[in-house]
């Protein structure tokens, strides 16, 4: 049990998505008195504008292929089949209200009290509560700023006429010509899903090619396999400006292209919410990358403050910011130091058309790393396609580190990446050999046996 401390709560949260919600939920379980402090939607980015939405619209991207695939099954439709945007949207609006209610129900299981104002801080144990009604303070012992990330669109001529991330989701109509703007997770994904359900789709990114942090044939392949699919890619150009037409709009490119289209959305990246959180009278400062430090214990510059998630600097993933809650907990409210993250083998998953999943050091990264890496790659057309017809390829990679045999790097692009790297990420957290992977018998026929079954050295 905690020890009475005078204030109102033991811990306050400010933002209700998925690490705030864990931290609160884990701390009330130890008996803590524990609030949550939430002015917008249960869930945060992932329910609401993130993860969950995007992998809905995803998996509806996804039939198109499908249904052409299926001819070679035997399978025949009676007509063409088509697709109505307002029934996506609109599933998914009502599933992301059912799970807006799951989350507050978690939290009053856990006895956690939901106070649906804006939280500001106002002292080391201060908030103030800001609503319809005016102004309150709540007092904590210790304070966790858990208000994630918040998209932003570049300053260019027409700007306002671009989407952000949070607001694709809802459109009223479907853009037969869309065009994303940037280089990211979100702009791959977004690229692929409006491709796939029948946008004429570009993807401008100011790069010479997207996903910079990824590894360098991951990336290459992925271009050529989006290209097949009728993505067109513009690298090494950025938007001058838009302008509004009676039908669309007219996007300028930096390269002097000009491109008719009904939607632009600039995924353009998150940056940490923390406008009006009131860090400065704290004296919190932001780095370089415009997150809040905190140490080992998510403890700021501020020690009764503390932060996680995208607030902080590293991978923007929901299950990173799940784990950090657990952590934070386990350093704040039970008596136990848990071993550190190591943030070096976080699995992770693009999904546009075909997926990538990956965990660990790419090529490039392990040749930095280590004095010798030995690579294990194939390229295959999945069993699946030899009768689809589909002229899709899936990539398999394995960076290993010829001094210890340690698998250090495990790379996919192809149907299903994430789900099969989520396995293969156990092996590399393990620090498991080649050995151990040649041993492992393969279930067959899979195309995540060739994990088990790469015995031909690439390079090295």
């Amino acid at each position: 049990m905690v020890a009475d401390s005078g204030y109102e709560y033991d811990l306050l949260v400010i933002g209700a998505g998925s690490g705030g919600v864990r931290a609160a939920r884990m701390a009330a379980a130890t008996g803590a008195r524990v609030a949550i402090i939430e002015d917008r939607y249960l869930g945060g980015t992932c329910v609401n504008v993130g993860c969950v939405p995007k992998k809905l619209y995803a998996y509806a991207a996804h039939f198109h292929d499908s249904f052409d695939d299926a001819a070679g099954f035997g399978w025949q439709l009676s007509e063409p089949a088509t697709f109505d945007w307002n029934t996506l949207r609109d599933n998914k609006t009502s599933e992301i209200k059912r799970l807006n209610g799951i989350y507050q129900r978690l939290l009053e299981g856990a006895d956690v009290t939901l106070l649906n104002a804006r939280g500001e801080l106002v002292d080391a144990h201060t908030v103030a509560l800001k609503d319809a009604n005016g102004v309150n303070h709540v007092t904590a012992n210790k304070i966790l700023l858990a208000t994630g990330g918040w998209p932003w669109v570049p300053d260019f001529p027409g700007n306002e006429h671009a989407l952000d991330s949070n607001q694709v989701f809802d459109l009223a109509s479907f853009p037969k010509r869309f065009l994303v703007l940037g280089g990211g997770y979100i702009a791959v994904e977004f690229a692929s899903i409006f491709n796939g359900l029948g946008s004429e789709t570009h993807l401008v990114y100011r790069g010479g090619l997207f996903l910079k942090p990824f590894d360098n044939e991951v990336r290459e392949f992925t271009r050529k396999e989006m290209e097949k699919k009728g993505v067109k890619l513009h690298f090494n150009a950025n938007i001058e400006r838009i302008e509004a037409l009676g039908t669309g709009y007219s996007v300028q490119l930096t390269n002097g292209e000009t491109l008719e289209v009904d939607a632009v959305l600039a995924a353009t990246g998150r940056r940490a919410n923390v406008e009006g959180l009131g860090l400065e009278k704290l004296g919190i400062a932001l780095d370089d990358s415009g997150k809040i430090p905190v140490n080992e214990r998510f403890e700021t510059s501020a020690p009764s403050i503390l932060a996680l998630g995208d607030l902080t600097k590293g991978p923007e993933l929901t299950p990173l910011a799940i784990t950090e809650a657990m952590q934070l907990v386990e350093h704040h409210f039970k008596d136990t130091t848990p071993k550190p993250i190591d943030y070096t083998k976080i699995p992770t998953a693009v999904f546009c058309q075909p997926n990538i999943g990956t965990v660990g050091l790419s090529e490039e990264d392990a040749r930095q790393q280590f004095t010798n890496i030995r690579v294990y790659s194939t390229e295959f057309r999945a069993m699946k396609h030899t009768l689809s017809g589909s002229q899709e390829r899936t990539l398999m990679k394995l960076v290993v580190d010829d001094a210890t045999d340690v698998v250090v790097g495990a790379h996919m692009v192809g149907e299903e990446a994430g789900e099969i790297i989520q396995g293969i990420a156990i092996a590399v957290r393990a620090g498991l050999t080649k050995e151990d992977f040649d041993l492992t018998v393969g279930i067959h026929p899979t195309s995540a046996e060739e994990f088990v079954t790469l015995r031909t050295q690439t390079r090295s």
